[in-house]
């Protein structure tokens, strides 16, 4: 039985590849080779200018981060009676007062539009988009519990985000607006975390390189990596301003005047670095007098 051979003399005295003898022979070879990939010197690489930062009304915030940046996504999350509102509306009533063109995509119809004048904000300047199905209460049928209460009001939530996704998409396409502004802060936390990331990413492209403030209102993070900047607010222990009614009126009947809010910055790519993390600031009942 003939067997392969395992060794040859003569393969052994032709060599797989030939020795360089020095390093300069292997620069010239490699520099002989076709060039595969293109790499762009740093020193010819184009230099992305800052954006233009505008206020957000709040002169805590805006020494904090420096304002609100145009051409960008800033996210502001906090939970019910965290200050969320009295921020929209401060950035709302800033954005009008600059003579702006606003539009709010108001995901849960929770804009109360005596609270927003007594703020300050103009409705001539205000595009007041309000999502939604127009049933206002779930349909009677027999046998109806608590359970298809709720579901009914989770169609709703995602009913409403998906129009607010579109209209938003719309708002961003279209141009000529100063702020864009979606409040998402009354949706279920679940469904506000479903929105797509593909989403978030196309809102950031559309608003790029544009004289646009898009600023979403969250009940969480939600955002990701597509928010510019980030802002976590919440209330303060013992924020509560009150002052008792009257001498004669009992201890517990107050009037609520206003809260300590906190704010956290918990994202900030931008060129300026900010001093601190966290600032204070006092929000004003609109009915207080």
């Amino acid at each position: 039985m003939s067997s392969f051979p395992l060794f040859s003399p003569e393969a052994a005295r032709r060599p797989v590849a030939a020795a360089l003898k020095s390093p300069a022979l292997v620069f010239e070879r490699l520099s002989a080779l076709p060039k595969r990939i293109e790499v762009t010197p740093a020193s010819q690489l184009a230099v992305q200018p800052a954006p233009e930062m505008v206020s957000s009304g709040v002169g805590e915030i805006d020494a904090l981060t420096g304002g609100l940046p145009r051409g960008c996504l800033t996210e502001v999350c906090g939970s019910a009676s965290s200050g969320r509102t009295s921020l929209l509306l401060a950035v709302l009533s800033a954005a009008t007062r600059r003579q702006e063109t606003c539009a709010l995509v108001d995901v849960s119809d929770a804009l109360d539009p005596t609270s927003a004048a007594k703020a300050g904000v103009d409705f001539k300047r205000l595009l007041w988009v309000r999502c939604g199905p127009q049933t206002t209460r779930p349909p009677r049928r027999h046998g109806d519990t608590e359970k298809n209460k709720k579901h009914f009001d989770r169609d709703r939530a995602e009913t409403a985000v998906e129009q607010a996704l579109r209209v938003t998409d719309l708002l961003l396409q279209s141009g000529g607006f100063g702020l864009v502004l979606i409040d998402l802060g009354d949706v279920p936390l679940k469904t506000a975390r479903r929105i797509p990331l593909t989403s978030w990413f196309r809102f950031q492209r559309a608003v790029e390189h544009t004289p646009t403030v898009l600023f979403v209102v969250t009940p969480a993070p939600c955002a990701q990596t597509c928010a510019t900047l980030l802002l976590k607010v919440s209330a303060k222990k013992l924020s509560a301003l009150s002052r008792q009614l009257s001498d004669k009126s009992l201890a517990h009947a107050q009037l609520l005047e206003g809260l300590h809010v906190e704010a956290e910055l918990l994202r900030a790519r931008l060129a300026r670095k900010p001093m601190q993390s966290v600032t204070a600031f006092s929000t004003k009942a609109t009915g207080a007098g």
